[in-house]
């Protein structure tokens, strides 16, 4: 603020960074941290009343901003400093000893350091201090804090006389108090204009410049505020009129003495009597409790200290017991990981002593015990990949050989051929073992996790029923636990059950390579739009295929002249048109000439091949047919699905339908179990696949629930599992229950790796391999043991006139079928391009 004067007054130097951020910076009230500058003596500065009122407004906004963001700070508690003159002014304050003396020191002793620098602080006001949480006094530096007490003349232009407010003045302010009792809060505004007379000596207001005495009687008048609460404006406004002759109120003289004392001391009138600063820093009042001031902060201090040990303490004890958990199953898994070792070493000595003894009589006894010993020496090193490394490097080096090399490899004995093959199959192997180290892993860890369940069960049934009166329960169940182990003997014992699935699985992952392309379906029809092929099937003796879509179409063809013959078209052997678009086929097992249809008009058809017509036409249906499909255990019986949300159970031999399911939602897929006539899945746009028994229609003996979308396609893959393809990009596989009315909803293994959003891309089984279609236009081949594909194979999308291949990402496979029970696949995709695929 601009006062028109040269000479700077007395008060806090303001830094010229402070200047320029316009704000009220905060400074400890330290000797090491207080920046001060000497006073010009001489005269006090004569401020108009309109700049005094002034300067009260911005000390206002400047607490109010204070104020706010101590509340939006949570308060004191949660770290925000607070003014000291809104802490004395706080309705309801308690008055504690050490806490007051604490406050008061701390200003003291920076008063103090000012004075020992020749300065004359002026400003020693509570509305100049904040608090912080642990009672740290600072400064805030502001314009209305860095002018001296005000001059007689002044404090009468504001209202203000030396011996208190004026009548007129006292009066607003009464009325105001009146007011703002009810509310118990002090007005703020008014109080910051009382605070520069109450804090003004009685010298400056004779019109005395301020001097070191002065700054004594603050002292006197902040003590004071410390030691004596109010519970009005009025009450305030009177006694602090009242402490200018020194009038001290009755509860303070009785509850505080000695302060009351000390206070009369430093207020004396006249200057040359009130103490000096040395005598106040030295007096028996302040250092009498200093102790116990030092005590309490220090205490506080250790409690912070002790509470943020006790946080960190917390968090490593959480830590420690999640590690601990985790050590304990990777211990737990590390032991029976190491008995499954010795269980293989077992059985892979017995099975070496028994191919000693048949191949003893050949002479080749030893060479085979010296190569098993040299793979067991391998496995004892399963950490180090060096037996891996030498495969690869072994494959390496042969196809660096040169031809000559190669000639002279190949004249040795046939040993060593086979030697050669063996090596570079395993090579091949253990390339794709580790390429999907981790994913074997968990099929490793969950294929152990069901026989320890399975085996629990199988406890638990035992002492249940086994306990008969005669020994205890649990020897009972032990031994009968230990009589099925020695009747199914050492090496096929309940212990090592799980080596047979998993081998078997990782046998079936490994015997195949890659998918080959056998031969393609060239039809003549390439350039016609509606070629999408919606179902394939072969004949009961696999001899012929038949093709079915949107171009209304039943196509056979015979397999061996498509594998055989290289022909440019091939066209089929029979050939029926439908209505309507064909949505799936489905020849019979035992009637060879007989293939079942359903179409987009729901209309189910079955016809007979050799005459290429129509032997039944079955319109029950209301909407779209989706599924159809002939029981195995009786090829008189046959089932559809449809949009209308039923199934329909229907016989050749009879007109109209002999049952009938309803379901809540469309049907996608149904299929009879392969040795029974009763059983019967269901694939539902629920999500869900349900199993009927056909001698109860009326609801599902179990319900599958594990799918987030439409269910597509539902097959058996053995009398007691089920697979289901859905359009949440997965398929599942599920063990069913033995026991009615389940409802299941943990697959045995989730398969994902293709891509399927929103089509029908065709689902097939053959000897525990599953193969489906994707929407990259590529076929994935599945084996139920592990979750990730086994093979995949890509159509490449070609243009029929320039031959040119190009990405259509709109292209998907539509269909696959296994040719019975062999390795070779037939898969279509949606251009109508259709190709045998066989594993090697």
């Amino acid at each position: 603020m601009d006062d028109g004067s040269e000479d700077a007054p007395s008060g806090w130097a303001r830094s010229s960074a402070s200047r320029a951020a316009g704000g009220a910076a905060a400074y400890p009230a330290s000797s090491g941290s207080l920046g001060l500058f000497r006073t010009a003596r001489g005269h006090a500065l004569v401020r108009e009343e309109d700049e005094f009122v002034g300067e009260a407004e911005e000390k206002e906004q400047q607490l109010r901003r204070m104020l706010s963001s101590a509340d939006e700070g949570g308060g004191r508690r949660g770290g925000a400093d607070v003014s000291l003159r809104e802490w004395l002014d706080r309705p309801g304050r308690a008055i504690d000893l050490l806490e007051c003396l604490h406050i008061f020191r701390q200003i003291v002793e920076a008063v103090g350091a000012a004075h020992e620098q020749g300065v004359v602080v002026g400003n020693v006001r509570p509305s100049c201090f904040v608090m912080s949480p642990l009672n740290r006094v600072s400064f805030i530096e502001s314009a209305s804090c860095s002018t001296s007490g005000s001059s007689p003349s002044s404090e009468d232009s504001a209202g203000l006389g030396p011996e208190g407010p004026s009548s007129t003045c006292f009066e607003d302010h009464s009325e105001a108090a009146d007011g703002a009792e009810e509310e118990k809060t002090f007005p703020l505004k008014r109080v910051l204009l009382m605070e520069s007379s109450w804090y003004t000596s009685p010298e400056e207001a004779d019109g005395s410049p301020g001097s070191f005495a002065s700054d004594i009687y603050r002292l006197g008048v902040l003590l004071f505020e410390l030691f004596c609460t109010f519970v009005s404006p009025v009450e305030k406004l009177t006694t602090m009129a009242d402490l200018r002759h020194r009038v001290l109120p009755p509860q303070l003289l009785l509850k505080w003495p000695k302060e009351a004392s000390f206070c009369l001391w430093l207020l004396h009138p006249q200057p040359d009597t009130r103490p000096k600063m040395s005598e106040v820093l030295h007096s028996e009042f302040l250092n009498r409790p200093r102790n116990s001031l030092e005590e309490r902060e220090s205490m506080a201090k250790l409690s912070e200290e002790i509470e943020d040990q006790e946080l960190l303490l917390e968090f490593l004890l959480h830590l420690q017991q999640r590690k601990q958990e985790v050590a304990d199953r990777l211990h737990d898994s590390i032991c029976f990981i190491s008995d499954d070792i010795q269980e293989v070493q077992d059985q892979l000595s017995v099975i070496t002593q028994s191919s000693y003894f048949k191949s003893d009589k050949d002479g080749h006894g030893h060479s085979l015990i010296a190569k098993i010993d040299q793979l067991k020496q391998c496995s004892h090193n399963d950490l180090d990949s060096s037996c891996f490394g030498s495969r690869k490097r072994f494959k390496l080096e042969y196809k660096n050989l040169n031809e000559d090399e190669r000639n002279n490899l190949s004249s040795e004995p046939v040993d060593s051929e086979t030697d050669l093959h063996i090596q570079q199959s395993i090579a091949s192997k253990s390339s794709r073992l580790m390429k999907n180290f981790k994913k074997l892993e968990a099929a490793y860890f969950s294929t152990r996790c069901r026989l320890l369940r399975s085996t629990h069960k199988l406890t638990n049934k035992s002492l249940h029923v086994t306990n008969s009166g005669t020994g205890s329960a649990a020897r009972t169940g032990r031994s009968s636990v230990d009589d099925i182990v020695l009747k199914e003997g050492h090496t096929h014992g309940r212990r090592n059950e799980w080596i047979n699935p998993f081998l078997e699985g990782l046998c079936k992952y490994l015997s195949f390579s890659k998918l080959k392309v056998r031969a393609d379906l060239k039809q003549g029809d390439l350039l016609n739009t509606m070629n999408l092929v919606c179902s394939m099937g072969f004949d009961r003796d696999k001899e012929f295929l038949a093709t079915a879509g949107v171009n209304k179409k039943i196509k056979v063809f015979e397999c061996d002249m498509i594998l055989n013959e290289d022909r440019d078209i091939h066209y089929p052997v029979v050939e029926m048109a439908n209505k309507s678009k064909l949505s799936c086929i489905c020849w019979n097992s035992y009637i060879k000439n007989q293939i079942a249809s359903s179409d987009f008009e729901g209309v189910v058809q079955v016809w007979d091949v050799t005459r290429s017509q129509s032997l039944a036409e079955m319109k029950e249906h209301e909407r779209r047919v989706w599924s159809v499909d002939f029981s195995l255990a009786d090829p008189t019986k046959l089932a559809s699905g449809s949009d209308d949300g039923t199934v329909k159970l229907w016989s050749i031999n009879k007109a109209g339908s002999v049952g009938t399911i309803r379901t809540k939602a469309n049907v996608c897929s149904i299929q009879f179990q392969p040795d029974s006539t009763y059983s019967l899945a269901v694939g539902s746009a629920d999500h869900n696949v349900y199993c009927f028994d056909l001698r109860n229609l009326r609801m599902p003996f179990c319900t599958l629930d594990g799918h987030k979308k439409t269910v597509s396609y539902v097959k058996y893959l053995d009398s007691s599992h089920v697979v289901s393809a859905s359009t949440d990009n997965s398929l599942k596989l599920w063990d069913l229950p033995t026991s009615t009315s389940r409802t299941l909803d943990n697959p045995l293994q989730t398969f994902t790796g293709h891509t399927n959003n929103k089509n029908f891309v065709g689902l097939s089984v053959y000897d525990g391999y599953i193969a489906t279609g994707s929407e990259t236009n590529e076929v994935f081949i599945y084996h139920k043991a592990f979750p990730m594909p086994v093979l995949s194979y890509k159509f490449s999308t070609a243009d029929p006139i320039s031959g040119q291949e190009n990405d259509d990402a709109m292209q998907f496979v539509s269909c696959v079928c296994w040719r019975g029970q062999s390795s070779t696949l037939l898969a279509a995709n949606s251009s109508g391009n259709i190709k045998f695929l066989e594993m090697i």
